[in-house]
């Protein structure tokens, strides 16, 4: 018989499954139905309480149930898969295939529930990401920028000026970046509201420069480990073969720049600091971090923004957070344009100095993935 503190937890597991299906993975139906299996099951949801408490998401043990798919295990589950191939429509007998697959695969399941933390590592935010950058750029005189990414991951969004950006609204397409080439991820972005994002930039096409990036992580991922770059694959939902497709690019080009990520032993944000101190004089240096508080804890979350703020006041950095509307910079008020569509919507903010006084701002309205943008400046 569970125990009520167990099953309190499972409840409210289950209820985190149920609400995933119905507000997050909306775009995958294998993902949909795999959540609603899983919200059903007290011995699926018994081994989330495996994951560290701030990693107790559905997003990891569906990449560890993914990542078993993509290292070739042969079984019907697979069969679901799009990313392997996979045409089977989802169908009764989805719950027990995926119950005996997990029986079968329990034993690296749960080391990666143990071990392993959501690496989404999307490129899709660059979309927003260049026109931030060059916008941040133009307001320093064109002044080359430093670009350190928080919880980068394989640092594959420190590649942002070298992807083609795709921005389309009514039938009309405007690219920036890298020329289109096949060898190249093209990200589309489709333009929503009234506000342009191009509009009023005279750095487009080059004109602004990205001089020094560097990205910091607890756990990097080496763009040369088959195993680390597939665990990278898995955290991509399996209907999104688009995503997968500009993953493998993104990371063939990751190999071959050598975009640097250095492994943290502790808080990310202290370590800015000391990078600060190795840039040369005349670039201007910008912190980002993308869908990483929602992983910290309070305590931690407070203290990432104690130290934010110091280094704006006091070192001119410019602090670029992208995450969920409630994670926003305090003290900052939700913008008074709605976004787009507010299912995981990701609001993009901007605190910097002007003269020698704090500004917070609101800039965007984004997918999380960066399918689409809404400009708010």
């Amino acid at each position: 018989m569970t125990h009520a503190p167990d099953f309190q937890a499972l409840q409210v597991l289950a209820d985190e499954w149920r609400r995933f299906a119905d507000a997050e993975c909306t775009q995958d139906p294998l993902y949909v139905a795999i959540c609603r299996v899983v919200a059903q099951s007290p011995d699926l949801l018994k081994l989330c309480l495996l994951t560290r408490p701030e990693q107790r998401r559905p997003n990891l043990l569906l990449a560890a149930i993914h990542e078993r798919v993509l290292a070739g295990v042969s079984h019907g589950l697979c069969d679901y898969f799009p990313s392997v191939g996979g045409q089977r429509a989802v169908d009764a007998d989805l719950s027990a295939v995926l119950h005996d697959f997990v029986a079968l695969q329990q034993r690296q399941i749960e080391s990666h529930l143990r071990t392993r933390h959501t690496q989404t590592n999307e490129i899709g935010r660059c979309a927003v990401l260049w026109p931030v950058l060059a916008h941040i750029a133009q307001a320093h005189h064109g002044a080359p920028l430093a670009l350190m990414d928080l919880g980068s991951s394989a640092g594959l969004n420190l590649g942002v000026d070298a992807y083609t950006l795709c921005y389309q609204r009514e039938g009309r397409e405007q690219v920036v970046g890298s020329k289109p080439q096949p060898e190249v991820p093209q990200l589309p972005c489709h333009l929503r509201g009234e506000g342009n994002p191009l509009e009023g930039l005279t750095v487009v096409d080059g004109g602004w420069r990205l001089a020094h990036r560097w990205g910091l992580d607890p756990m990097p991922v080496d763009v040369h480990d088959t195993d680390a770059t597939r665990w990278l694959h898995a955290c991509v939902w399996p209907c999104d073969t688009l995503r997968q497709q500009r993953l493998r690019l993104a990371l063939r080009m990751a190999r071959e720049h050598g975009w640097r990520v250095l492994r943290t032993t502790t808080s990310s944000v202290d370590c800015v600091g000391a990078w600060l101190d190795g840039l040369p004089q005349g670039v201007q240096p910008v912190v980002l971090n993308s869908w990483v508080l929602c992983y910290l804890s309070d305590a931690e979350r407070a203290h990432h923004e104690c130290v934010m703020n110091t280094l704006v006041r006091e070192r001119g950095v410019v602090w670029v957070s992208a995450e969920t509307p409630c994670l926003r910079p305090s003290g900052l008020a939700l913008p008074e344009t709605q976004p787009f569509d507010s299912s995981g919507v990701t609001l993009w903010c901007e605190v910097s100095t002007v003269n020698r006084a704090v500004r917070q701002r609101a800039l965007a309205w984004s997918h999380p993935h960066g399918a689409w943008l809404q400009w708010l400046r």
